[in-house]
């Protein structure tokens, strides 16, 4: 437990505020990928989109998901894999907690009542760390 406990703490630690990252969900049985901006607040993960994305629809059909993103550490290109499954989350509190931390918010959506903001919790399964020198996978 311990080991496991040193290797999330050492992925955790590469993980920003907010940072570009691929976003791969399902939709008839075939991934669909794309950017998004993915929130760390308090060691969970956000993702904040609009309610009529085809993301939220391919989430609500089936809440599987996968997301990538790559690092540099001395020098060379590292990266971390996150598989597990995206919730839509409902609550108000919550959303507006979300809502302040982001700076972007306001360029997207009027408030937290607006219809159109959804917001996602990602929550991990398993992960993946690449880097020069080890691979740490580990179940959550």
């Amino acid at each position: 437990m311990a080991e496991k406990f040193r290797n999330l703490k050492e992925v955790w630690r590469r993980f920003k505020d907010f940072q570009h990252v691929s976003l791969a969900t399902i939709e008839d049985d075939h991934p669909r990928v794309r950017p998004v901006t993915l929130i760390h607040l308090n060691k969970r993960f956000w993702v904040t989109t609009d309610t009529t994305s085809a993301k939220v629809k391919q989430i609500q059909e089936n809440p599987r998901m996968e997301l990538s993103f790559i690092f540099k550490e001395k020098g060379r290109n590292c990266c971390i894999r996150v598989a597990g499954i995206a919730k839509i989350i409902k609550d108000k509190e919550t959303k507006a907690r979300i809502a302040k931390h982001c700076d972007f918010f306001s360029e997207h959506w009027k408030s937290v009542d607006d219809p159109d903001y959804t917001l996602l919790e990602i929550l991990p399964a398993e992960i993946q760390c690449v880097t020069p020198e080890k691979t740490i996978r580990m179940k959550i």
